[in-house]
């Protein structure tokens, strides 16, 4: 056990944020002295290492509570999104700072892609959606720890399979009956076992399937190369619709 200076000292915490922390019940120390005075164990400390790495990524301290009370599988994927969108923010980072050194040079250039916050905003809606403060994040929540990782395995399987039927579609019109009827199958499936897939979220996710090289590199192996895109048309069409 230490005492709640001596993690100030060892993690860069201040003793007021801890005191906050466990206030708030985010980080609750292992036991208190007779005294009154807080004492962590190794536990406490993981869990402040966890804490202060969604801090870094950027995760809003509301949402820090709730991703540390997903399963182990669950807390690895919301960082792994994490990371990717601040790889996003810094791909587009260095095309600004690329931008700007071709303009001090006084170089004539029309380059707008530096500006394109697509792929980031895609990212952004989903993570709202999974651990935001809104209705879809309460009903992902709900459905997430009701559920044991092997019956979410077997989800992933079945969401793969609708992607293997887009791929036997690809060759086709994305605003064919049946493509369209696969979107509807696909957004009833996000809405009934994830959370509710509005077309906002569905065109987002879309954007994503294309973006992330995983998703992409997962959606073509269920269905075939250029699956990811088709699927992406296929949802553009649906949305043009609505």
């Amino acid at each position: 056990m230490i005492t709640v200076h001596e993690v100030s000292a060892l993690s860069g915490v201040t003793i007021r944020t801890l005191r906050y922390y466990d206030r708030i019940g985010l980080l609750k120390p292992a036991a208190r002295t007779e005294a009154g005075y807080r004492l962590y164990d190794d536990a406490d400390l993981m869990r402040l290492q966890r804490i202060l790495l969604l801090r870094e990524l950027e995760i809003p301290l509301r949402d820090v509570s709730r991703l540390l009370k997903l399963s182990e599988t669950g807390q690895r994927e919301a960082i792994g999104r994490q990371i990717t969108l601040l790889e996003l923010k810094k791909e587009r980072t260095e095309k600004l700072i690329a931008l700007a050194r071709r303009l001090s040079k006084g170089e004539e250039t029309m380059d707008f892609s530096a500006f394109d916050r697509s792929k980031e905003e895609a990212y952004a809606a989903e993570a709202r959606a999974r651990w935001g403060e809104t209705e879809e994040y309460h009903a992902y929540e709900k459905k997430a720890t009701s559920r044991t990782e092997a019956e979410g395995s077997l989800l992933l399987g079945r969401m793969m399979g609708i992607f293997a039927d887009f791929g036997a579609l690809r060759d086709g019109d994305p605003a064919s009956d049946a493509a369209q009827a696969k979107v509807r199958e696909l957004q009833d499936f996000i809405s009934t076992h994830y959370y509710p897939c509005t077309d906002e979220i569905l065109r987002g996710l879309a954007q994503m399937y294309v973006a992330d090289e995983r998703f992409r590199a997962n959606i073509d192996a269920a269905g075939g190369e250029g699956t990811a895109a088709f699927v992406q048309q296929t949802i553009a069409a649906h949305c043009k619709k609505g």
